[in-house]
């Protein structure tokens, strides 16, 4: 057997080696693509994880930015819905304003209303006046006529002395007549024109006026401010009360303080040295102290201010300092919730327009009017009448006549000297009386209306009376078996009367009186 030569054995073994080689070549690639695969799949496991920690990421934001458009919304939601509630608020003040002006309205009818009843009334009258003169005529004639029958046996002196005598008996009569007519018809025009010219004033004078109250109410930033107020053991608001001599009353009412006293001043100063301080931040004794005392030189300089409005507005001048100063204190005075430094504003417009009306003293009568009630600011630190302290006060800065005059006449302690005085009088009492105005004491207004009742009840045949109206009627049920319709017309004039005579009461009281009578029968 041949021995293969060494070349075949180089080449089989080149063979084997490039076949190993291959194989070893192959594994090592499959192995690095299995790794590549390996690592390929760890790289898309991380890829997959971050995209989901990515994806609750915007999840959450997602939400949160959902959850702050809420937010948003219902603000804006709950800004629409106050717009909307203070437009409602509007519109129902408006409606309000609108039913006062037609109460007004209807109340000027019905005053229309009776004015024709009485005017009807006069008309009737007179139809019966003149049938009685017709008949007195026709009487006188045929007296006439028998006295010429007479006088035709007479003599000529008799005769003229008897026509003579009997011609002054009949122009007498004429002249009482005549007189009477006048004087009726000067009554009716006077009465005509004065409610035309107080209807003219009060026409003229717009007023928009609320009754005050004894309380202010201080707005806080937040409930954390409540704290730094009443300060450590109460001090802040013990040294705060005893510099301004007000209550301070911390309640739970939010983001509020209120602050209670009589007097209107001291309030005020309160209220502008609490928001002051509220302001500043900085709140202790000392800081209380100072800014106590640059709040009342404030509101001091603030009545003055107003007073030299009012005095600009109406057009007077030459006032003396000392009396626009009291007259500025008229700016935090009231009577019966009323604003006294604009009712003496408003007084003064009134009377002004009368006066320009009457052809009186414009001027004069506006600055008697202005002040006819200045001695109110005086009263909490003098002693007297709010009369007696402005008639001093203004006699000693040289007022004129008319002013003194108006302040003593307008409460009837010294009688009217002048025909303006009598317009202050009665622009006070249009100022004073008016709906609204003031507020009146529950107690007062139950006692005038049970005085009216009383009063309707003393009368014989009165059954029921009811007070209806605020006071303003006065509607008297009798027994129809005891009062007769003649005596109805006696029963009203007479309870009318009582009425004036022991009762006070703004405007006019209409009384009404009313028989019932009932016929009832049956058909069988």
């Amino acid at each position: 057997m041949m021995t293969p030569p060494l070349w075949m054995a180089a080449a089989v073994g080149l063979v084997l080696g490039v076949a190993l080689g291959f194989v070893l070549a192959t594994k090592r690639e499959q192995a690095r693509q299995e790794l590549a695969e390996s690592r390929a799949q760890d790289e898309a496991s991380r890829i997959l994880e971050r995209a989901r920690s990515e994806a609750d990421n915007a999840r959450k934001a997602g939400e949160l930015a959902g959850r702050e458009e809420g937010f948003r919304l219902r603000d804006a939601w709950e800004k629409e819905e106050n717009r909307r509630r203070e437009e409602l608020e509007r519109a129902e003040r408006r409606a309000e304003e609108r039913s006062d002006a037609l109460d007004a309205r209807f109340d000027r009818l019905n005053a229309r209303e009776e004015e024709l009843e009485a005017r009807a009334e006069q008309v009737a009258g007179r139809e019966a006046e003149l049938t009685s003169e017709t008949a007195e005529a026709r009487a006188r004639g045929e007296e006439a006529r028998r006295r010429l029958e007479q006088l035709a046996g007479m003599g000529a002196d008799e005769a003229r002395r008897e026509l003579v005598a009997s011609l002054e008996d009949e122009a007498k009569a004429e002249a009482a007549n005549s007189l009477r007519e006048i004087k009726e018809q000067a009554q009716r025009v006077a009465e005509r024109e004065a409610r035309k010219i107080t209807a003219l004033a009060i026409q003229r004078m717009a007023a928009d006026l609320t009754a005050e109250t004894t309380v202010s109410v201080v707005q806080l930033p937040s409930d954390d401010m409540k704290g730094r107020i009443i300060g450590r053991e109460g001090r802040n608001i013990r040294s705060f009360e005893q510099a301004t001599g007000v209550d301070v009353i911390i309640d739970d009412t939010p983001e509020a303080v209120v602050l209670s006293a009589f007097d209107p001043v001291r309030r005020e100063t309160a209220r502008v040295a609490l928001e002051r301080l509220v302001e500043d931040g900085r709140i202790h004794p000392g800081r209380i102290e100072e800014t106590v005392e640059k709040a009342a030189s404030e509101v001091e300089a603030s009545m003055i201010e107003a007073a030299e409005e009012v005095l600009y507005e109406l057009g007077l001048h030459d006032v003396h300092p000392e009396i626009v100063k009291t007259l500025g204190r008229l700016k935090f005075r009231t009577s019966y919730g009323q604003n006294q430094l604009q009712h003496a504003r408003e007084v003064a417009l009134l009377a002004g327009s009368m006066a320009a009306e009457m052809k009186l003293d414009v001027q004069g009568t506006k600055r008697a009017a202005l002040l006819h009630d200045v001695g109110k600011g005086m009263t909490h630190e003098h002693e007297g009448t709010h009369v007696e302290l402005g008639y001093r006060l203004c006699r000693k800065h040289d007022e004129t006549p008319l002013v003194l005059n108006a302040i003593r006449a307008h409460h009837d302690e010294e009688p009217h000297f002048f025909a303006e005085t009598f317009l202050v009088t009665a622009a006070d009492a249009i100022s004073g009386s008016r709906p609204g105005a003031r507020r009146a004491m529950l107690e007062g207004y139950v006692k005038r209306l049970e005085k009216l009742e009383e009063l309707a009840l003393e009368q014989e045949g009165v059954a029921r009376c009811f007070a209806i109206q605020a006071g303003r009627e006065l509607r008297v049920m009798v027994e129809p078996d005891q009062v007769t319709d003649g005596e109805m017309a006696q029963i009203s004039e007479s309870v009318a009367r009582r009425i004036e005579g022991e009762l006070q009461y703004p405007g006019q009281i209409k009384v009404v009186v009313v028989r019932e009578t009932r016929a009832i029968d049956f058909a069988r």
